[in-house]
């Protein structure tokens, strides 16, 4: 077990390989040149890279046309990413001076989750109303919670047929604290996005809470992501 860990903490440890799995945290699966250019290195180096991360089974490839795509092999390792993402030292309490880095912070996807502040605050405005309760390295979801996520449109007896984690947390790197990932976390963000509380911006992992949003976070989850 110490020597697989070992050979995981080497592989991930590797600043290009840590770009690359980083990258990959919006769900988006690249191509061997995207994540080049991404992680400023050689389309060769990119490719001995990807290899040894697809033979470690953290990356799966895809073959499109005359393009390969690379993507995680699991939700798991997103969550281990942005779990490692907590260590990064905290400011003491200045302000972060890269502008471009603030609305990642408030309000982000985590692979297929909401992540950042609103994520953390969504999820703790469920607890707080007991639709679920944090349980070991698991959410469960009350009788309560089911209808009331039924009310949204989501059927929880489907997402436990999947073969996924239902409902887990996931350590926001940026809060410090857990956000609802799984395959309940993953719908309700869907379902988020089509009902218009929140839009994508392209090319990016942050996510803008739009008017109606502000007001449909405050009606479901008694919480205020007004900034």
């Amino acid at each position: 077990m110490e020597n697989q860990f070992s050979q995981i903490a080497a592989l991930i440890g590797d600043p290009v390989r840590a770009k690359i799995l980083w990258a990959l945290l919006d769900k988006r699966a690249y191509t061997a040149t995207e994540l080049a250019i991404y992680a400023d290195t050689t389309p060769q180096n990119i490719s001995m890279h990807l290899h040894k991360l697809v033979k470690a089974d953290l990356l799966t490839v895809e073959s499109q046309g005359r393009h390969k795509y690379y993507n995680y092999s699991r939700a798991e390792i997103a969550y281990a990413i942005e779990a490692l993402g907590s260590l990064i030292p905290k400011t003491d309490g200045k302000q972060i001076s890269d502008s471009g880095e603030k609305p990642v912070r408030f309000c982000r996807s985590c692979y297929d989750h909401l992540a950042g502040k609103v994520g953390v605050l969504v999820t703790e405005g469920m607890v707080k109303q007991q639709f679920i309760s944090k349980q070991d390295n698991s959410f469960e979801l009350s009788d309560e919670g089911e209808k009331w996520f039924g009310v949204l449109g989501i059927s929880v007896d489907s997402l436990k047929k999947q073969k996924r984690v239902f409902a887990r947390p996931c350590l926001d790197w940026s809060e410090r604290k857990h956000h609802l990932a799984g395959s309940l976390g993953a719908a309700l963000l869907s379902r988020m996005i089509s009902e218009g509380w929140l839009r994508r911006m392209d090319g990016s992992r942050t996510i803008t809470v739009t008017r109606k949003g502000e007001e449909a976070f405050l009606e479901h989850f008694k919480i205020d992501v007004k900034r």
